[in-house]
């Protein structure tokens, strides 16, 4: 007996820590699973009790009720042995990469009610079964690969409440059947690759639908009647699609919905007057269309939180009515045509946040109340047609943190209190008629950033207590009355970029301390009264582009060293000086730069020759006179006679070349080269087809050979040789498979041939023949970014240089994005084609595939353009393309920075370098992305410009920051703490992006 009590005792501890048959499931379904991210830690086999598992919920019975594994980095095909869970009801797999198909058999999850499979990588056919899982109420599918078309079955849910297929490559029309699915509560279908179609009227059955959101789904015609019949919708969304007609009545019945969104379609008309009914309605969205006539009162007389209803062709007045909207916050009406007055009480009962009316027609003064509650922050009146004096009420709104005046007819000096606003970080009141001083009070705006008041008729000595604004990038002040010294305060400002005087009454020496500038990139102090001499020290700030200091008094040399700076614009004309001009200058680009300077000579064959002034000059310089009587005569008449003989012989000589050409023609056509230059050259085809040799190529491609080449000047050049493409090889077609784009090399030629910039590697010819093609380029020598960060100079780039890589960049596609008429987008941002030349300084090169698009636009191509885990997720998808595109690439260029990893690094969840970024960073910090080549020592400034590659890599384009604020948040991530308020606020977390274009 005491020995069956001894067996007993052994054999009780089997059987009181063994798994029941919801463990033996799930510990399957483990097994199955690849986890990286160590999801299943808590998942121990001799734990009986699975219900205290990590992910595992159960009922008061200890049942397996729920299973949540939500972004946990697991892998694998879709786990079907979890549909053995007798009484699971719940099952989220968001966020992983489960991938290939799913399989028929997920209909064996009989128990199911919800089932999350969104942000995922399953490919193939949405099974038809999913609609015999007759208790399902929530469907999420979003963010995978799903292909074909929706299944006719969804058409029989029983209780489906809430369906979601976002970003999926979904075809054929949104399909009428599911209006069918009268328990839906939401639906979102958005971003699919949908044949054009219509709306279909049967959604107007769905009585208890409050979400439907359908943004970019090719969807055409008008907004159907039979949407008068959703009752219940809190929010509708038709964005960016093709839509057209009025503005329906319908949606002015719908007495729930707080939210409408058309923007982006070509709807047309008036807006109705009938917006009474919409008592819930707090943001009302419909840029971006052909909208007519005045804006009904009835909108303004609703409890409005959020207004935008600008980019369409808005007419009219705005009405009184608007000032008794006690709840309004914000008011965006910008690029319209409205007219009259704002109303006078406008901000005195609400509470008013934003105010943007900018690009109207609306005249008359800025009402006295319009902060009157004090929470005021942004205040965008540019380009309207607005006058009188500022009301001194605004000097107390010190929520205000962006002021835009600018385009206006304001007069009168600026209250002494506005320009001491502590938090507002841009002041712009360019193009008015503002007068009065500066006043020393701007010296308690310690947020600015950016001071535009430029055209005015200011005057008086700008104030010293300007140079205790740290975070100045830009002071344009030009075209105005300004007189005495650049204050020596301001030599302290090492943020500043940006320094435009231009066209005032300056005077005095220029500061010899200039050299802490060391992030200007322009100065422009034309036309003032400054004397002495250029200060050498100008030649050492590292990344000057644009110099003008013409129409000034300086006088003596020119600094030797200015020619090493790597100027594109240098303007030194109508001044006094004197001595030899480097012979760096003495190219066709600088020919008009020194111009009205008498005392300036060029050497040649150790002479001294005066540089002539422009005849239509107003300070130009004489002649050198001659020193022998007679002496100007004599040779005028020999330069005369040496121009009439060599006239003659040289027609001599073409009547026999040309008759020799005419002959041979047919025969070596294709062996004549033809050669277009865009800068001043030392060298010709000839130099350049001779050393196009084996020995010379340093890089290869699909279509390319890139040849290094050493001239006999000692010159290096770069020489991208490119076969000519057969027709059916464009780039791109449009929906009508037309061919719209040129190919590699005319795209290249007409896109860098036009434009110049530091950040933008520079064309210096083309060559071509016939049969090939040449594209010549200054020379990088330290190659390109990708194949320096992956390669064996990896430990050359530390942080400091990483962090001017990445700044360089962005302003190159700043200037493509912001600056060039029409915008250029790339379309092919990656490491490979940021080039870098011998101080580490990055050039944004290969412009074969760039096109330039109407950026309020979206173009559909009909291929997918760009290299693997570069392109934009929505590009992929929906083969829209435009700026958004490039800021996605971009910001995998700051991620590749940081982490040091490819986007195509095996080892980031197939190849998903934004996803590997995001979960390692939430589940084990920083120190887990970096490269471990970097310092750890800079890890704060890392994490900022880690947060703004995330923000370009949002998954939502409308998201993602324009390029000119992301350079502007990249000078702000060396800004001291207290400077960094602003930025964290939460305005700017990798989540959650507010800021607008029209805003930057």
């Amino acid at each position: 007996m005491p020995f069956c009590s001894f067996l007993f005792l052994l054999c009780f501890p089997l059987f009181s820590f063994a798994l029941n048959q919801e463990g033996h499931i799930l510990q399957a379904f483990k097994r199955s699973i690849e986890d990286r991210g160590n999801a299943f830690s808590s998942w121990n086999a001799t734990d009986p009790d699975p219900c205290l598992w990590n992910g595992v919920t159960c009922d008061e019975h200890r049942q397996v009720i729920s299973l949540e594994l939500i972004s946990s980095a697991i892998s694998s095909t879709f786990p079907l042995q979890l549909c053995k869970l007798p009484h699971l009801l719940y099952l989220s797999l968001y966020n992983n990469t489960f991938h290939s198909i799913l399989p028929p058999a997920i209909s064996n999850c009989t128990t199911l009610e919800f089932l999350d499979l969104g942000q995922n990588l399953l490919t193939g056919s949405i099974p038809s079964s999913i609609a015999d899982l007759r208790h399902l109420r929530y469907l999420d599918l979003s963010g995978n690969n799903f292909s074909g078309r929706i299944p006719p079955s969804f058409g029989q849910f029983p209780q489906l409440e809430a369906f979601s297929l976002i970003s999926n490559l979904v075809g054929g029309t949104v399909p009428p059947f599911l209006g069918n699915i009268t328990s839906l509560k939401m639906m979102n279908l958005s971003y699919n690759s949908f044949d054009p179609g219509r709306i279909p009227p049967e959604l107007g059955n769905l009585m208890n639908l409050e979400v439907l959101w359908l943004t970019g789904c090719k969807l055409q015609g008008e907004i159907p009647d039979s949407f008068r019949g959703l009752k219940n919708l809190i929010l509708l969304d038709l964005s960016s699609n093709n839509l057209t007609g009025v503005f329906p009545k319908a949606l002015t019945e719908l007495t729930h919905v707080t939210q409408i969104e058309l923007f982006g379609n070509y709807m047309s008309g008036a807006l109705p007057d009938t917006f009474s009914k919409l008592k819930a309605l707090r943001m009302f969205d419909v840029s971006m269309n052909n909208f007519s006539g005045p804006i009904p009162s009835s909108l303004f007389e609703l409890p409005l939180e959020s207004l935008n209803a600008f980019e369409n062709n808005f007419e009219g007045s705005l009405p009184e009515s608007m000032a008794k909207s006690r709840s309004l916050k914000e008011i965006k009406l910008f690029a319209n045509k409205f007219t009259g007055a704002l109303p006078v009480d406008l901000g005195k009962y609400s509470a008013l946040a934003s105010l943007d009316i900018s690009n109207n027609f609306f005249s008359g003064s800025i009402p006295e109340n319009l902060c009157a509650k004090g929470a005021l922050t942004e205040i965008m009146m540019i380009n309207n047609l607005f006058s009188g004096e500022l009301p001194s009420s605004l000097g107390n709104c010190q929520s205000l943190t962006r002021i835009r005046l600018g385009n206006n007819n304001f007069t009168g000096p600026v209250p002494e209190n506005i320009w001491g606003l502590p938090d507002v970080s841009l002041l712009e009141l360019t193009n008015n008629t503002f007068s009065g001083k500066i006043s020393k009070k701007i010296g308690n705006s310690k947020m600015l950033s950016m001071i535009l008041i430029s055209r005015n008729n200011f005057s008086g000595t700008i104030p010293r207590e300007i140079g205790s604004l740290k975070n100045l990038v830009e002071f344009s002040a030009d075209h105005n009355k300004l007189i005495g010294n650049i204050p020596d305060s301001i030599m302290k400002l090492n943020r500043l970029a940006k320094l435009d005087l231009r066209n005032n009454k300056l005077s005095g020496l220029l500061d010899h301390r200039l050299y802490a500038w060391e992030r200007l990139n322009e100065l422009n102090l034309a036309n003032n009264n400054f004397s002495g001499k250029i200060p050498p020290a100008i030649a050492f700030l590292p990344v000057l582009n644009y110099l003008d200091l013409s129409g000034n008094q300086f006088s003596g040399e020119i600094p030797h060293g200015l020619q090493n700076v790597n100027l594109n614009v240098l303007n030194l004309s109508y001044n006094h000086l004197t001595g030899i001009l480097p012979s760096y200058f003495e190219r066709s680009m600088y020919k008009n730069s020194f111009l009205g300077n008498p005392g300036l000579c060029k050497g040649e064959n150790d002479a001294c020759h005066l540089i002539h002034s422009s005849k239509s000059g107003g300070r130009g310089g004489e002649e050198k006179e001659c020193d022998e009587e007679g002496g100007c005569l004599w040779l005028q008449r020999s330069i005369f006679v040496f121009v009439g003989v060599t006239l003659f012989v040289g027609a001599v000589l073409f009547h026999v070349k040309y008759k020799t050409f005419v002959k041979t023609r047919s025969l070596n056509i294709k062996s004549k080269w033809i050669m277009t230059s865009f800068q001043k050259l030392s060298f010709d085809y000839d130099d350049i087809v001779d050393s196009l040799d084996e020995d010379n190529v340093i890089g290869s491609g699909g279509s390319c050979l890139v040849y290094k080449i050493v001239l006999a000047n000692g010159e290096t050049i770069a020489v991208k040789k490119l076969w000519p493409e057969l027709p059916d090889d464009c780039k791109s077609i449009d929906l009508e498979n037309n061919c719209t784009e040129v190919n590699a090399f005319d795209a290249e030629v007409m896109t860098l041939g036009e434009i110049r910039h530091k950040n933008i590697v520079k064309l210096l010819c083309c060559c071509t023949n016939g049969e090939c093609n040449l594209l010549v380029y200054e020379y990088m020598p330290n190659g390109s970014l990708g194949d320096m960060l992956h390669g064996i100079k990896k430990e050359l780039l530390d942080w400091q240089t990483r962090y001017k890589i990445a700044l360089d960049a962005a302003e190159g596609l700043s200037y493509l994005h912001h600056d060039c008429v029409p915008p250029i987008i790339h379309r092919d941002v990656k490491s490979n084609n940021i080039l870098l030349d011998a101080e580490f300084g990055a050039k944004i090169a290969d412009f074969g595939i760039a096109m330039t698009v109407d950026i309020s636009k979206v173009k559909t191509m009909s291929v997918i353009a760009g290299s693997c885990g570069y392109i934009a997720p929505e590009y992929a998808y929906t083969l829209n393309v435009n700026e958004k595109s490039d800021i996605f690439s971009y910001g995998m260029v700051i991620l590749e920075l940081i982490t040091g990893r490819r986007p195509t690094d095996l080892e980031c969840e197939e190849n998903d370098l934004v996803k590997w970024v995001r979960t390692t960073l939430e589940g084990k910090g920083l120190s887990h992305i970096l490269d471990p080549k970097l310092d750890s020592s800079h890890q704060e400034e890392m994490l900022k410009v880690l947060n703004i590659g995330l923000l370009c890599t949002n998954p939502l384009p409308s998201d993602r920051p324009p390029m000119r604020r992301v350079v502007t948040m990249l000078l702000e991530v060396r800004m001291d703490c207290n400077s960094m308020i602003a930025w964290r606020k939460g305005r700017l977390t990798p989540y959650n992006f507010e800021d607008s274009e029209n805003a930057a």
